[in-house]
């Protein structure tokens, strides 16, 4: 089955803030809304589609999900051109049935069960169609451009023991590969990873563990306060990371800091190719290399009260891994935000 990212749908109580950050600061614009027993809004940047809703009704699934976890990562959407047969293998291939195949609009969606209370919801629809039960906004005025432009990944804590079951899961239900896989040590903590990617590759969910062996670290942390597995941060995509964490700084948009000696160490592991050591130092942006080429990252500080979800900004220049050399300096840079 071939698969392709539709949307990421957060659930939320406080709707107006999301709206404000994610259009006023990060670019989006609004393009659809829905009413009735949720209030949603349909919001794109470049390639990047996100649904944000608010439940309204006792009996929303939204609603239980926002009391177990405040605002985050409900639903991973993915698009199929038979969404009745891909339902069907998925389902006969072990994944949880959560509703059947069902058409509106001219739009077929069917839903799974992904990890923890995340869902993915398989769709069909007309190309340039909003999703059931919304109306376009006419006219609405885009947010300032932050040069963020696709959804490069998203990275999933999982609760110990559950890395391999998960990824044997994506493998056989969604036909999904195992693409990568890698332990980071720093100090008396520990996590494994193992990413996971769509046949045609525009899915990539990177799944994390904590190794219980080993002293609790941010991973056994997200867990307790998120209240489960779930998705940790958003990997949004850019051409040119300099000017896009410059404008998303301007915009109040806070990243964490990396350690100076980092900077200063780096000119022995490489060279960068597209900006300088000054630029990155000043941005606080990492840089890595693979067989393919460079990539460069950084991670926003998180505005969730329970300092959960969080997203990331990546520039690829031919990479197509995640970053290895920077996950020990990725690592320790949250770490210490954490102790504070």
């Amino acid at each position: 089955m071939l698969y392709s990212l539709d949307h990421v749908r957060i659930y939320c109580e406080d709707l107006d803030a999301q709206i404000d950050r994610l259009v006023g600061a990060l670019g989006f614009t609004v393009h659809g809304t829905a009413g009735g027993d949720t209030y949603s809004v349909d919001l794109r940047a470049g390639g990047i589609h996100l649904v944000l809703t608010k439940p309204v009704a006792e009996d929303d699934p939204g609603t239980a999900y926002v009391r177990a976890h405040g605002f985050g990562v409900a639903d991973i959407a993915l698009a199929n051109p038979d969404v009745v047969a891909a339902y069907t293998e998925a389902v006969r291939h072990g994944a949880r049935s959560i509703t059947p195949p069902r058409e509106h609009d001219g739009v077929v969606t069917a839903v799974i069960g992904g990890f923890g209370d995340v869902v993915h919801t398989l769709v069909q629809r007309p190309p340039g169609s909003l999703l059931p039960g919304f109306t376009p906004v006419a006219g609405a005025t885009p947010g300032p451009d932050a040069g963020l432009h696709t959804l490069d990944h998203l990275a999933v804590c999982l609760e110990p023991g559950q890395l391999d079951p998960t990824v044997e899961f994506y493998e056989r239900a969604l036909a999904f590969d195992m693409v990568f896989t890698e332990k980071i040590e720093v100090g008396r903590q520990a996590m494994n990873s193992k990413v996971v990617q769509s046949a045609d590759r525009t899915v990539t969910l990177t799944l994390i563990e904590p190794d219980v062996s080993r002293d609790p670290g941010q991973i056994d942390e997200f867990i307790k306060n998120h209240g489960g597995a779930g998705v940790q941060h958003i990997a949004f995509g850019t051409d040119d990371i300099v000017t896009s964490v410059s404008r998303l700084a301007a915009r109040g948009v806070e990243f964490l800091r990396t350690p100076a000696a980092y900077y200063d160490l780096l000119v022995d592991r490489l060279t960068p190719q597209h900006h300088g050591v000054d630029e990155l130092r000043g941005q606080n942006i990492l840089v890595d290399e693979d067989h393919d080429g460079q990539l460069y990252q950084i991670f926003a500080r998180s505005v969730h009260p329970r300092g959960t979800l969080f997203f990331e900004a990546i520039e690829r220049m031919g990479a197509r891994t995640f970053g290895s050399g920077n996950i020990k300096a990725l690592y320790e840079a949250v770490e210490r935000e954490r102790m504070k």
